[in-house]
């Protein structure tokens, strides 16, 4: 009787195992619009002491292109949303006004809002997609010191995207790139920012050579004007580095590469230059 359980036995133990040797392996999981979304805007850091808020890490600098973006001050909990739909703003409902103002009453504070307006330079916060809602929320900072705002606020806001019923599931990031920056467009000033401060360090090495300006003037005069560099699109990343050199950062999400730069980024889309910023 032994036996005969043994032999009865090895050939369930058999098919066990070739049932365990068939599955197919784990395929890695593409970058979802959330993560695709937050490689492209790089959000701010902020923190606070004795003196108020303040910036502590920089984002992605965003220039705001339509006026209607509702704001409160930064230290606010309760902040209206204001939707961008069909590429009209529509700013929050005077009941949520009402709402708010009677909130604030109850604290013993006084209703504080903000109208941001066309060229003010906001931070992203926090990103949000909803595809069940077909939404993405984003929230925004002002720029203080890019708007001359003295006393500084740090004015707040949430904008919601609204797409189409159905659209956003399927949606490419650039698609939902391309919308958001008909409101908030990455900002120039970005480039302007980094080419000013690699002028004030060169202006600091010369300085620091203590050679007369009559000593400078022509060593500069000797220099030949360099070519500029150039970035067209459908070039390949090869091309790309070629005039530019090696990128600071690479971010791969698959299909679509990202070059960062100190003073720009540029987009590969089926390794192809498909956006410079």
């Amino acid at each position: 009787m032994m036996s005969k359980r043994i032999h009865l036995l090895v050939p369930v133990i058999a098919v066990m195992t070739v049932a365990v040797c068939v599955l197919p392996p784990a395929s890695a999981q593409a970058p979802t619009l959330q993560e695709q979304l937050a490689a492209q805007y790089k959000l701010v850091k902020m923190g606070s002491d004795t003196s108020g808020y303040s910036v502590v890490d920089k984002g992605t600098l965003l220039a705001i292109q339509k006026g209607g973006i509702l704001g409160v001050p930064y230290g606010d909990a309760n902040v209206p949303a204001t939707k961008y739909e069909g590429g009209a703003v529509k700013g929050p409902s005077g009941l949520s006004l009402m709402g708010r103002k009677s909130i604030m009453g109850k604290f013993g504070k006084e209703q504080t809002t903000h109208l941001f307006q066309v060229g003010d330079k906001v931070y992203p916060m926090k990103i949000d997609v909803n595809v069940a809602k077909d939404a993405v929320a984003l929230s925004v900072v002002a720029c203080d010191t890019c708007n001359k705002t003295d006393p500084p606020t740090y004015n707040k806001a949430q904008v919601v995207f609204q797409f189409p019923k159905g659209t956003l599931a399927t949606a490419s990031a650039g698609q939902v790139e391309d919308v958001i920056g008909q409101l908030l467009a990455i900002s120039s000033d970005d480039a302007q920012q980094a080419g000013d401060q690699g002028a004030q360090q060169q202006q600091g090495g010369d300085q620091g050579g203590q050679q007369p300006a009559a000593q400078q003037q022509p060593a500069a005069q000797e220099q030949p004007a360099a070519e500029p560099q150039t970035i067209e699109k459908g070039q390949t990343p090869d091309q790309v580095e070629a005039a530019m050199g090696k990128p600071d950062k690479i971010v791969n999400l698959g299909s679509k590469q990202i070059y960062v730069y100190k003073d720009l980024k540029v987009t590969f889309l089926n390794g192809k230059v498909s956006d410079v910023q």
